[in-house]
């Protein structure tokens, strides 16, 4: 008995001093986009204040592809020692509905460490096609049946969702035309190779107010402050195409909880930055800074509803 005693306090003592030196070396934050969406953006924002915080560098790795199921099976099976972490968003849970086998389990195989802001979704479309409102694109759409294409970010992203869950509701016809990140999928609105998508405020706000997309509806429960002008769903006559948005960091299952601690804090204390604040609420964004049971009670429900919503919709990964 005292040896295991003495066993057990050694594991306790040895994370302890993990925690108190970690980190020694630069961190990496893998995000499953292409530079320039949401997360992306999200994801280098929390990187170069972390790199303070932390005082080593935290470095952004984008890994796309498959969905986000890339990054994610990569980060699941690094070693769990706090430098190799992901940062996704909703999609890291609906992949494990959407997919037959996305590879990892994301209540097994990740320890959560914190949500570092929310925002949502907004229905967008280039400012050629002749519709000014969802009403409008509702009955183009029915006038011309799969005539329509919208893009995602990805099969499974909560673009790709959206979508499916806005055709469900609207009983409309339209193709999903998915892309390896969001940067692409944007490139493809704005040159008019598709005809719609939903798109993170931080991604399309420039966009909008140049005149070059147009903003229809906000697939929220609320309306974006950074485009306060646009109605919810709801206010523009669709019920029940809410997409709520978050960004959050996950280390692989086995992480020491101490250094899960060091993390989550420096999440935290970067989204409680007052510089930090403004830069997400002036680009849509709305800093959390959540702790980590906080994080994995919002991941267990998040699997349950995102596994409703294919079920209902139909969605598939292309």
């Amino acid at each position: 008995m005292r040896l295991i005693l003495i066993f057990l306090l050694s594991i306790f003592m040895n994370e302890d001093v993990q925690a108190q030196q970690f980190p020694t070396r630069p961190v990496r934050l893998v995000v499953g986009f292409t530079p320039g969406g949401g997360v992306d953006i999200n994801a280098r924002l929390l990187a170069a204040k972390l790199t303070e915080i932390l005082g080593q560098t935290v470095l952004v790795e984008n890994k796309p592809g498959a969905g986000t199921n890339i990054a994610n099976e990569y980060v699941a099976k690094s070693a769990p020692d706090g430098y190799t972490l992901l940062f996704n968003s909703p999609a890291v849970a609906i992949n494990m509905s959407l997919y037959k086998n996305p590879g990892y389990d994301v209540l097994k195989d990740f320890a959560p460490v914190s949500v570092f802001s929310d925002s949502t979704n907004i229905l967008v479309v280039p400012a050629s096609l002749p519709v000014n409102s969802v009403k409008e694109l509702i009955a183009l759409a029915r006038e011309k049946p799969g005539a329509l294409n919208f893009s995602s970010a990805g099969a499974g992203s909560t673009q790709h969702l959206a979508g499916e869950l806005f055709k469900l509701r609207t009983g409309t016809q339209m193709v999903h035309v998915p892309y390896r990140g969001s940067a692409p999928s944007i490139a493809a609105l704005l040159s008019a190779a598709v005809q719609l998508s939903f798109v993170n405020p931080l991604a399309i706000g420039p966009h909008v107010k140049s005149g070059r997309l147009r903003a229809l509806a906000v697939a929220g429960p609320r309306r974006a402050p950074l485009l306060p002008e646009v109605p919810t769903m709801k206010e523009a006559g669709v019920e029940g195409v809410e997409v709520p948005l978050w960004f959050g960091m996950l280390a692989p299952a086995g992480t020491p909880r101490d250094i899960v601690a060091v993390l989550a804090a420096g999440v935290a204390r970067a989204a409680k930055d007052p510089d930090m604040r403004k830069r997400l609420e002036e680009q849509g964004g709305e800093p959390i800074g959540s702790t980590p049971e906080e994080f994995a009670a919002l991941l267990r429900e998040e699997v349950a509803k995102w596994a409703e919503v294919v079920k209902v919709s139909g969605a598939k990964a292309n």
